[in-house]
């Protein structure tokens, strides 16, 4: 699993059948200080995750196995919405939700 923050969504009206009612978003993989490590995944998203959130996503054919994916045919999928990360006992590292920013 690895660490992102959601920073928009994709429309796509043509695609493959099994698609059809996935949201797709898009997020920046970042480290537990909130370094982004690699831009713009696409991901498909089942748990209603949105802007500014901080998500676990999996990769390549772990995306196909959480439920809600079904088999789908996707590279990456949200698996949870973090709440917090804590790097240290003395420096917690929070995960606002929609839109807010990291505290510091």
């Amino acid at each position: 699993m690895r660490i992102a923050r959601v920073t928009g969504h994709v429309t796509a009206t043509v695609k493959e059948a099994p698609l059809t009612g996935a949201r797709l978003l898009i997020a920046d993989i970042e480290d537990g200080a909130g370094a982004v490590l690699e831009k713009a995944v696409v991901a498909v998203d089942h748990l209603g995750a949105g802007p500014g959130d901080m998500v676990l996503i999996v990769t390549g054919s772990a995306a196909r196995l959480p439920t809600a994916v079904g088999g789908i045919p996707v590279d990456a999928a949200i698996v949870g919405v973090i709440d917090e990360i804590k790097i240290s006992a003395n420096t917690p590292a929070t995960a606002p939700r929609k839109g807010a920013t990291r505290r510091k």
